[in-house]
């Protein structure tokens, strides 16, 4: 007879994967823990646009998993999964390697989809991963390099338009990025950076509908306008062909033409295929075919597997698919699997939403807190960043500081439901200070690393 396998496997090491490890990790949970994921690095997805633009450096944004667990106990394992047998318990991956499990954490978030748009997939670059990133960024610099040496007007003019389809957050936060990037970059390479066109190309009647972010709206289409070139938006546009050098779409029931050689895409997620795979009936999936989820997150025919993040829904309650919820979710999963594994009960998961944020370009940014109190422009960058930060996954021995110093010191101690508005207001100079103390910091010790090198020189 085969004794009990006592050991926790995660799939995906997005935010809530990555995070039920550490909080598992950090409360010294009793079993072993497993997490695996195809990539060596984890990606902090809401600063890939400063990994992107060089804003910040790989180690924070793309660190290896290797360093993050680093003394944890966890056991990373790269490799991709290429089956979950809920029935057996058993995780197999590609290299023929399998994990039986007494309880598995879902977490592999979601992927690019194009929906019934031709060459979309082949011809469009997605901005989800790493890998995406810089093989955006390699393209963009090719296509400078390539605009400065030609003198056919035409061909220049598709070298230098980029069109992004899709109007949420991720459409307007790369197009934001893109119109403040590429002139800088142009121009240092001796281009004209007035040549350079940002389009960004909405299905909708207007950016950001529907979407989490839809209060920062005006602020949004303000702070769109004062970048260094001029963002032309066009709307009630869908997207119908993606050619290597134009994007066909329809508007007003006439077929358009946008040449382009550079056609990003941000117009939408589908779940993840593992997932559509699981032996879980439609009726206890939501309308999107993912999962549901008990308040505790844990499957309602399943119950030794947790799900959460972009590839569940939980049950009556509606979470924006956003990295606050995923992170928030990640440590109420490993709560929870430490109260199983020291045969107590499981508690209802809690998940606040604070606030959303969006980078509108270099030092630029929107911020709605609590939704009654709204930032924009460099305040509102300063507390984007500084909120991020506090949030970077670290090694195992700097977790708590680094993960809880936001939510006790800014958004538990110093808001009161019954004074809401005096007390956010407390909570931003707080949090500014904060903020501006972490630049100053990182600022100085930048100024004493160059000097010290200037000094070994």
């Amino acid at each position: 007879m085969n004794s009990p396998v006592y050991q926790t496997v995660i799939v995906g090491g997005g935010f809530t994967g990555l995070f039920t490890a550490l909080h598992l990790a950090h409360e010294h949970y009793p079993r072993s823990v497993i997490l695996i994921d195809k990539n060596k690095r984890f990606c902090f997805k809401p600063l890939l646009y400063e990994y992107f633009d060089g804003e910040m450096d790989s180690s924070k944004v793309v660190p290896h998993f290797s360093e993050l667990l680093k003394s944890s106990g966890v056991i990373f394992v790269q490799d991709t999964v290429r089956s979950i047998d809920l029935h057996q318990s058993e995780v197999e991956l590609a290299s023929g390697y399998s994990y039986k499990y007494s309880n598995l954490v879902l977490a592999l978030g979601s992927v690019t989809s194009y929906p019934h748009v031709e060459g979309a997939k082949e011809n469009a670059f997605p901005f989800w991963t790493e890998a995406d990133a810089t093989t955006l960024y390699r393209h963009l610099r090719d296509c400078l390099q390539t605009a400065i040496q030609t003198e056919d007007v035409e061909k220049r003019s598709k070298l230098l338009t980029v069109v992004v389809v899709g109007g949420g957050a991720s459409g307007v936060e790369m197009v934001a990025t893109l119109a403040d990037f590429l002139p800088h970059w142009y121009g240092v390479l001796g281009g004209n950076a007035a040549e350079i066109r940002v389009i960004l190309l909405n299905h909708g009647q207007k950016i950001l509908d529907g979407d989490i972010n839809d209060r920062l709206r005006p602020i949004a289409e303000t702070e769109l306008q004062k970048r260094t070139v001029e963002i032309s938006i066009i709307l009630k546009a869908e997207a119908t062909v993606v050619q290597p050098d134009a994007v066909e779409y329809k508007s007003h029931n006439k077929v358009k033409i946008l040449p382009t050689y550079t056609t990003i895409w941000t117009a939408g997620t589908s779940t993840h295929p593992l997932i559509q795979d699981l032996p879980i009936p439609s009726e206890h999936r939501d309308h999107h075919s993912r999962p549901l989820v008990t308040p505790t997150m844990q499957l309602l025919d399943f119950p030794e597997v947790f799900a959460g993040g972009d590839c569940a829904a939980l049950q009556n309650t509606s979470l924006p698919p956003i990295a606050q919820v995923a992170y928030q979710q990640g440590a109420n999963i490993a709560r929870n699997l430490k109260a199983l594994a020291l045969g107590k009960d499981p508690q209802p998961a809690k998940v606040d939403i604070r606030g959303t944020m969006l980078k509108l370009g270099l030092n630029d940014a929107a911020a709605n807190l609590f939704n009654i109190f709204e930032v924009a422009g460099e305040p509102a960058h300063l507390i984007r960043q500084g909120t991020y930060l506090t949030l970077l996954p670290t090694p195992i021995h700097n977790f708590k500081a680094t993960t809880e110093w936001l939510d006790e010191e800014i958004f538990h101690h110093h808001t009161n439901p019954r004074d809401m508005g005096q007390e956010v207001i407390h909570a931003v100079e707080l949090l500014a200070a904060g903020v501006v103390s972490v630049l100053v910091a990182r600022k100085l010790l930048k100024m004493l690393g160059d000097e010290g090198k200037k000094g070994n020189r």
